[in-house]
C-alpha cells in the first residue's frame, strides 16, 4: 500500500459464522476492517468510511447486496471503492448479474479462505478478472 496505509475493508454480512471467518482473515492479512450486518445501514457506512474494499453479501436483511452495489456504482464519489460480492446462490447467472451491476469480483459460499484471500488480493492489487 502506498505510504504505508493499510487497506480498509468493510464486511457486509448478516451470518455471524461467516462474518467471524471474514474478520479472522482480514485481521490475519493486516487489513483495517469493520462489519455491518444489515443492508439498510451499509450504504451510509460505505459513504462514511470510504473503504478500499466491501465484502458484500448478496442476501441481506432489508436491502440486497445487488441494490447496494448498484447504489455505490451510481455514486461518483465512491468510484474508488471495490466490491467483492458473496452469495450461497453461486450460479453463473448470479455472478453475471453481480458483475453487470459493477462488482469487481464474485465468490460463492461456502468458500475456501485461500480462495477468498486470493480474490481480495487480486481486487486490491488492481488486476482484472
Amino acid at each position: 500500500m502506498p505510504g504505508g496505509r493499510k487497506h480498509r475493508v468493510l464486511i457486509v454480512e448478516d451470518e455471524d459464522n461467516i462474518a467471524i471467518a471474514l474478520d479472522y482473515l482480514m485481521s490475519r492479512e493486516g487489513y483495517e476492517h469493520d462489519r455491518i450486518d444489515t443492508g439498510r445501514g451499509a450504504l451510509e457506512r460505505i459513504r462514511e468510511t470510504r473503504p478500499d474494499l466491501v465484502l458484500l453479501d448478496v442476501m441481506l436483511p432489508e436491502v440486497s447486496g445487488y441494490e447496494i452495489c448498484q447504489e455505490v456504482r451510481a455514486d461518483k464519489g465512491l468510484g474508488d471503492v471495490k466490491i467483492l460480492m458473496m452469495t450461497a446462490r453461486g450460479s453463473a447467472m448470479e455472478r453475471r448479474k453481480g458483475l453487470a451491476l459493477g462488482a469487481d469480483g464474485f465468490i460463492a459460499k461456502p468458500f475456501e479462505l485461500r480462495e477468498l484471500r486470493e480474490e481480495v488480493h487480486r481486487i486490491l492489487d488492481g488486476e482484472t478478472a
